[in-house]
């Protein structure tokens, strides 16, 4: 008999869904029932829930898998979409620094530079303005004190840092700059210049000390010379380590950003969270340049 073979597919169904069994009792012939179930021939009934079951549980795995990508792609849109806002504020924030930045420069460099003019007129002793008593070796209009050492070095530093003070007002006032790379850069130039102008300006001063104070009070200028030496030394080298510790952080970060750029197997949500990385590193509160 052909269900003692074991080729024999006892799970065979028809077109209608049917198997043997069902076929069988479906047109009445009962014997024929008997013997199917006698050699494990089971009917679609029985069957269809397994398959059916499986096949559920595998359009839900498939429908969960699709609406945690849809969930994953909207959360990446919507964090892309606020670290962008994020990035336009800051960036506003940024322009506004630097625009407050330039012109403060500029008030400086104006006030220095009036210091410093004004300065070289009002030398201690002034002239000798009187025709009719000019001392030998003098001449009408020279400083009384313009023989000392300590007055030279006033007034070479005094005039470099006039000079200075009025390129960086003639640049500051001429020069129109809308890039925000480009405006860093000029700026960090021009406050260069302005800390070599606040130097001069200082030496300038401490040489003046000298003379104004006299040999017996010598010891004032000395106290204050080292003093100011310490303030200037102590604020030009935190600047310094501002300035190259920004330099550093910058370049670290173009770093991340050309071999974030470069791979091409990262996620979106790494993208996103370098991005804020990137946001938190490179708009900080406070930096010098």
């Amino acid at each position: 008999m052909l269900l003692s073979q074991s080729e024999t597919d006892k799970k065979a169904v028809n077109k209608s869904s049917e198997t043997a069994i069902d076929t069988a009792e479906k047109t009445g012939n009962a014997d024929i029932s008997v013997i199917l179930q006698e050699h494990g021939v089971q009917s679609a009934k029985t069957m269809k829930p397994q398959a059916t079951s499986t096949a559920r549980e595998l359009k839900q795995t498939v429908s969960d898998i699709k609406h945690e990508v849809h969930y994953q792609l909207e959360h990446t849109r919507q964090t892309r979409r606020r670290v962008q806002g994020i990035a336009k504020r800051l960036n506003k924030m940024h322009t506004e620094g630097l625009n407050n930045a330039i012109n403060s420069t500029t008030v400086v460099a104006v006030l220095i530079a009036t210091v410093a003019f004004a300065a070289i007129f009002t030398v201690p002793g002034q002239y000798e303005d009187d025709p009719k008593e000019i001392p030998p070796g003098f001449s009408l209009g020279e400083a009384k004190i313009a023989s000392k050492v300590p007055f030279l070095i006033f007034f070479v530093f005094d005039a470099i840092a006039l000079f200075i003070s009025l390129a960086v007002v003639v640049v500051q006032t001429s020069v129109v700059v809308i890039e925000s790379k480009a405006k860093k850069q000029m700026m960090a130039v021009i406050n260069k210049l302005m800390w070599l102008a606040c130097v001069l300006v200082s030496v300038a001063f401490l040489a003046l000390s000298f003379v104004v104070v006299g040999e017996k009070q010598k010891w004032l200028a000395i106290g204050v010379t080292i003093i100011g030496t310490t303030i200037m030394a102590t604020t030009l080298g935190t600047m310094c380590y501002w300035v190259i510790r920004h330099r550093i952080e910058a370049s670290n970060l173009r770093s991340i950003r050309r071999s974030s750029m470069g791979s091409k197997s990262k996620s979106l949500s790494l993208s996103i969270m370098s991005d804020s990385e990137i946001l938190n590193n490179d708009f900080k509160k406070m930096y010098a340049i």
